[in-house]
């Protein structure tokens, strides 16, 4: 009597099912909350202060300018640069108002870090912020501004706190990233425009994980 070996299953197969099995590992290592898919036609607010303004470069190569070709959604920059959380705080309405966002890209806190304003206090605002925006009907994306120093590598770490409580996508280390490199900053504080540029990237990269574009 001959015995067979039973059929393998056709390569093809087993290939198709790893590469599930990766696919479904790589989806649950990615930690980054799931936004709303934004339409074609929805506007994106980049709100802060000068980060967000662009100063050190032009409005053209700021990075709500770069973003908006990046992603093909109209990013307005509403940055105005020396402001405080509690200046952004009383100013958000008027601009939720004026431009219905779908989406609002938080990057504040940094003059409060550098003029010393409590953190306690800078957390509450950005709080607020949060829940001005989300209370309109709008997304929130969050970005972490550094503390100043040699060793600096991420947002404050109040950033984290909020983000994590409000589950909101979240960009922690690209302005440190910026600020530690010479060849990306015009001055101490403020990217150039090659740093705007890579921020814009970064967040563009930030809202395809997310699920936004």
């Amino acid at each position: 009597m001959i015995f067979r070996k039973p059929a393998s299953r056709p390569r093809s197969l087993a290939l198709a099912a790893a590469l599930a099995l990766l696919v479904a590992v790589a989806a649950c290592d990615d930690p980054t909350p799931q936004l709303a898919p934004l339409r074609e036609n929805a506007l994106v607010l980049a709100f802060g202060d000068s980060l967000t303004y662009g100063t050190g470069t032009s409005a053209d190569n700021s990075y709500p300018a770069v973003l908006s070709a990046l992603i093909g959604r109209r990013v307005v920059r509403s940055g105005v640069p020396g402001e405080v959380t509690a200046a952004g705080r009383r100013r958000l309405p008027s601009e939720i108002s004026r431009y219905q966002p779908a989406l609002v890209i938080l990057c504040h806190g940094g003059n409060d870090i550098i003029r010393r304003v409590s953190e306690s206090t800078a957390e509450d605002n950005l709080r607020a912020m949060i829940s001005e925006a989300q209370a309109a009907g709008a997304q929130v994306v969050l970005v972490g501004v550094p503390k100043p120093g040699l060793f600096m590598s991420e947002g404050a770490s109040f950033y984290r706190r909020i983000a994590d409580e409000f589950e909101l996508p979240y960009l922690d280390e690209t302005i440190a990233e910026i600020l530690k490199d010479g060849a990306l900053k015009s001055d101490t504080i403020h990217p150039n425009a090659a740093g705007y540029r890579k921020l814009a990237e970064d967040i563009a990269a930030l809202l395809r994980r997310a699920g936004a574009i």
